[in-house]
């Protein structure tokens, strides 16, 4: 019996030991003295107990002697990691070496340090960036008449251009030294997002100088003399910038770009020049059909060793003056008709000088890094701050229109069907505002965050598109009809743009997320892999001794958490937050163990196979993102003074987020190709099954009442939005309308009851309204109201019509050739 009782406490201790993540040497000594106080407390300090201390001492020195323990273990482990560890290519070691990790890190550590997050610094905007904000963005908004844009003139009108251009909207990102407006990354997505509200078409069109381009690169890898040249030309809009980097045979394979250049000399304006001469085909350039400086990636080649021994340089990035002969660009796609300006360049055998490289001949080769750190950056601001726009834009419009609109004499909003699709749009609108504050605060920290900025641009964009499906939904007929008063039209076409672009989603889903936060997020993965590439023998034992032997310390922590976490349904254990979102803290803590111990068995298991099992490193993905955009919500209640309002929001993006990570979990679990393994692991992470639920149909009633009525809940989502009630905003005037239509509502109740009891015989709505007020069943000033909420609300029902020949596209005449122009007559 004190044998059994014996072994249960050694195992309790270690348990525990592995719980709170203790080192291995008071693991040893822990489990000494449970032994030893065991032994004492039954009073038998026998030969068998002696026996057992002298084996745990037998196994205590090995693992906590080093020297010992490198001979023994990490030895032969670094033999056999040298055959069986997968290749890693140039290119993946370059994403891998690239950007910084940042809070995700700790989400994949199975133990989240809290402190650390909550303790970052609350995004805010200086006077001079709240001052554009309410200024120059704000006066920009109210020129944008959006049906001409894109009806039209299938471009921006020439005032909104020289606008643009004139108030440094191309220069957010270029310091002051050089003419710039040097806005923090938060008011960058600030500006995007209100411009995103008014317009898709000019907010694309800002967002591409100030993310991956021209100005963000020659800021990182240019040269004094390019910074000096060209940055003031950037800032003051003398030159107006593209990057080309996709073309029709390598989209999101950036790094199969068959586009080159071979170095040469050429006489150029009666000199020897050395250079290079390339030779390209690029598409979907946004900005190339009006740009006057090309950034291009192409792969250099130096046949003759002009510049070095090596001939095969690898990506280079250069810049291109438009006037450059033979580069050949001016025509356009049209992007779902979001015509913002884009489309092909080409060029064949075209010469530039040498110092065309961005940062000179020495970046030669370098381009593939400066893209992938670069581009961490951009996508994190451009893609989620204008999603997150048109998120925020469709609380405004159908919150309001929902309650505006009346169907059985109810407003549409108090339906369950539409209810609940209300439901998604608040929740996943939160989600979205907290996700892209979370990324723009990040780079403002100095991250370089190459895994959030993906779960950024990945998450946004997706669940913009389902707020965006839900807010047609809703609106019906008055969604469909396009025209001058439609104001989700354009959005719902536009919707699968940011989804497809830089990476697209199912590539960034499936490849890039999980493939690299397994690595960059894990604490231990990356620290392996350098100790087995490193060639000094004696510095890889050292190096490979402690990671090993903490990556095993940290899958078992992880696999004792996790199970204590899923008995105890994750009520137990330290964590932050206030009483109303400590449970939140704790759920986090536990999905986290799980995440770890899932990716740590799947890479274990699968190793190098893991790279091909796409669908199990998406739903591992899913979780690392989902935790990541919960922590963004619970960062930002407690930024904003945990406002109890706002919690019916928080509660529905949570337990939504909660239930996707389940369930992702589960489809890893169910499809694992080990079985057994799978079975141990299901037993670990869902010891009592899967627990979790989606949002309740009461908690969809409060999200739906707070977006459908004046509060502060719907006033903080909305913050910052265009919607100045004017001439060109119909979202803005219905907006300011909505406490009217709230007010008025109980009078209609009155009304409508008087309507139904068959005393009021006219047919025409004033007319009922008068004999209403005759019957004694509304006032004279009620009848006012209600007449005056009617003629209010007519524009907001009514659909826009045409003409026929208004419909008529174009024709122009070229010669023998007629094309039809991209807008209509």
């Amino acid at each position: 019996m004190s044998t059994i009782i014996t072994l249960v406490c050694v195992a309790i201790a270690g348990l525990a030991c592995a719980y709170f993540r203790v080192r291995l040497w008071h693991w040893s000594l822990a489990t000494i003295i449970t032994i030893l106080a065991v032994g004492l407390g039954f009073h038998a300090l026998t030969p068998m107990w002696v026996l057992l201390g002298i084996f745990v001492v037998l196994v205590a020195l090995p693992l906590n002697v080093r020297p010992i323990r490198r001979a023994l273990f990490a030895a032969p482990v670094l033999k056999l990691f040298k055959k069986v560890l997968p290749k890693i290519s140039a290119t993946e070691q370059v994403a891998l070496d690239a950007g910084t990790v940042g809070f995700e890190g700790e989400l994949f550590s199975g133990k989240p340090d809290w402190t650390r997050l909550l303790t970052e610094p609350k995004p805010h905007l200086s006077a001079e960036e709240q001052a554009f904000l309410d200024g120059p963005c704000e006066e920009l908004c109210a020129m944008v008449d959006d049906w001409k844009i894109t009806h039209e003139l299938a471009d921006l009108t020439p005032e909104i251009w020289d606008y643009i251009k004139r108030r440094g909207f191309f220069a957010m990102i270029i310091p002051k030294r050089y003419g710039g407006l040097e806005f923090s990354a938060y008011a960058h997505s600030m500006v995007l997002q209100k411009l995103s509200s008014i317009s898709a078409t000019l907010s694309s069109l800002v967002a591409v100088p100030n993310s991956l381009g021209p100005a963000e690169l020659l800021l990182q890898y240019g040269s004094e003399e390019q910074k000096n040249y060209y940055l003031p030309r950037l800032a003051d809009g003398r030159e107006v910038p593209c990057f080309a980097l996709t073309g029709p045979y390598a989209g999101s394979d950036a790094t199969s770009i068959p586009d080159y250049g071979i170095v040469c000399k050429q006489t150029l304006e009666g000199k020897e020049t050395l250079g290079i001469k390339l030779t390209f085909d690029k598409r979907y350039i946004t900005l190339a059909p009006v740009a006057t400086l090309v950034g291009l990636a192409f792969q250099m080649f130096d046949p003759e060793h002009l510049l070095g021994d090596k001939e095969d340089l690898g990506i280079t990035l250069a810049l291109i003056p438009r006037a450059t002969p033979g580069l050949a660009i001016g025509r356009r796609h049209l992007p779902l008709n979001i015509p913002f300006q884009n489309g092909p360049l080409h060029g064949k055998d075209v010469f530039v000088p040498i110092d065309t490289l961005i940062g000179g001949p020495h970046m030669a080769g370098h381009g593939w890094r400066m893209l992938v750190e670069c581009l961490s950056v951009g996508r994190g601001i451009s893609l989620p701050s204008n999603a997150t726009g048109f998120v925020r834009l469709a609380v405004a419009a159908t919150g309001a229109y929902a309650r505006i609109r009346k169907q059985f004499g109810l407003a549409v909003a108090r339906f369950e069907g539409v209810e609940e699709a209300l439901a998604r749009i608040g929740g996943y609108a939160y989600a979205t505002i907290a996700l892209s504050r979370a990324s723009a605060a990040a780079v403002d920290r100095g991250e370089k965050p190459a895994v959030a900025s993906a779960i950024a641009k990945c998450h946004a964009t997706d669940l913009g598109r389902e707020v965006i499906r839900d807010a047609m939904d809703i609106h019906g007929g008055k969604g469909i009809q396009l025209g001058p008063s439609n104001y989700l039209g354009r959005m719902w076409q536009g919707a699968p743009i940011p989804i497809t672009v830089e990476g697209a989603n199912i590539m960034t889903r499936s490849l890039m997320i999980f493939g690299q936060g397994a690595i960059r997020c894990h604490p231990w993965i990356l620290k392996e892999m350098h100790a087995v590439r490193e060639p000094d023998r004696t510095r890889a034992l050292r190096d490979l001794d402690e990671a090993l032997f903490g990556h095993v310390g940290f899958g078992i922590s992880n696999a004792v958490r996790a199970f204590w976490f899923g008995i105890t349904f994750a009520k137990f254990g330290r964590a932050p937050g206030d009483a109303y979102t400590r449970r939140y803290y704790r759920k986090l803590n536990r999905y986290s163990a799980a995440l770890a111990l899932l990716s740590d068995t799947a890479m274990g298991v699968l190793g190098g196979k893991l790279k091909f099992k796409e669908k199990i490193s998406a739903r591992l993905g899913d979780v690392l993102s989902y935790l990541y955009i919960c922590s963004a919500m619970l960062k930002r209640y407690e930024d904003e003074g945990r406002p109890e309002i706002e919690r019916p929001l928080l509660a529905w993006a949570f337990h939504e987020s909660v239930w996707r990570m389940q369930m992702a979990l589960d489809g890893v679990i169910r499809n694992f190709p080990v079985r057994p393994v799978a079975w141990v692991v299901h037993t670990l992470v869902f010891p009592f099954g899967r627990r979790e639920v989606p949002p309740s149909d009461r908690l969809g009633h409060r999200v739906s009442a707070l977006i459908t009525a004046p509060n502060a809940a719907r006033d903080a989502i909305v913050a910052g939005m265009y919607l100045t009630p004017t001439a060109n905003n119909p979202v803005g005037r219905m907006h300011a309308l909505l406490p009217d239509v709230v007010a008025a509502e109980p009078v209609e109740r009155k009304f409508l009851k008087a309507v139904k009891s068959g005393s009021i015989k006219a047919h025409d709505y004033f007319a009922q309204l008068a004999e209403a007020e005759q019957l004694g069943a509304i006032s004279e000033t009620e009848r006012k109201q209600l007449e005056r909420l009617r003629r209010a609300t007519a524009e907001f029902i009514n659909v826009d019509d045409f003409d026929p020949a208004e419909l008529r596209a174009a024709v122009i005449h070229e010669g023998a050739d007629s094309k039809r122009s991209l807008h209509v007559a």
